[in-house]
């Protein structure tokens, strides 16, 4: 069977109905309707119908046979389990870059976090953070995209923004809170302290720190 060659149409798609379905765009449990995003989109059943087997590939979309297509529950038993392989992927992979990545890995993860420590301080300092999200969002994803990028290893990378990607969403009605922010600003800083001192135990330790608190399956708001 022929695979299928994606259009820049259904790629462009692909990536608005990712961001939407991680950052609270649907509600959990919510049908996702073929006919009406074909109708928003302004594109062919065909298309949506290929994105959102692609999104279900990826967890981010259940699917079943004559039901079609939902929004996942939130599941504190899938928190805690998506928090633990996040935590195994990205201390490791980051020790990896730790070793592999050198100046410009080291620079690009020093911009990484200055980008998101502004970001994150301009929502402290603010009643109304709702303007922020949807870059916040973006800039937490590179930062901790870019502690993993020099590790060498590409399933390594693939299977971290997949488990990533549905960690955020289990988390994308209490995330929007920020309720964690001073906390987060602190834990930024330290892994990237520790990563930039080279020292990968340490790094490992403030990964944890950061992450430990949805190993109880109680962060994800009401």
């Amino acid at each position: 069977m022929k695979a299928h060659t994606w259009m820049k149409e259904e790629i462009d798609i692909y990536q608005d109905l990712k961001m939407r379905l991680i950052s609270n765009g649907f509600e959990h449990g919510a049908k996702v309707r073929a006919e009406e995003l074909r109708n928003e989109y302004g594109c062919s059943a065909s298309a949506v119908r290929e994105v959102l087997f692609r999104l279900a590939a990826v967890g981010l979309v259940d699917f079943q046979e004559q039901k079609g297509f939902r929004v996942p529950m939130r599941s504190p038993q899938k928190l805690i389990e998506l928090t633990h392989v996040r935590v195994l992927l990205e201390a490791e992979g980051t020790a990896m870059s730790i070793r592999n990545g050198g100046v410009d890995w080291e620079a690009r993860l020093t911009a990484a976090h200055h980008k998101l420590s502004h970001i994150e301080k301009r929502i402290h300092s603010t009643d109304d953070p709702s303007g922020l999200i949807e870059i916040w969002f973006a800039s937490e994803k590179e930062f901790h995209q870019t502690l993993i990028s020099a590790c060498g290893s590409e399933t390594l990378k693939q299977m971290h923004s997949r488990v990533y990607a549905q960690f955020r969403q289990q988390l994308m009605v209490a995330d929007r809170n920020f309720e964690f922010i001073s906390q987060n600003i602190r834990h930024h800083a330290d892994i990237l302290e520790a990563a930039l001192s080279g020292d990968e135990q340490l790094t490992r330790e403030k990964i944890h720190d950061h992450l430990k608190r949805h190993l109880t399956g109680k962060t994800m708001g009401d």
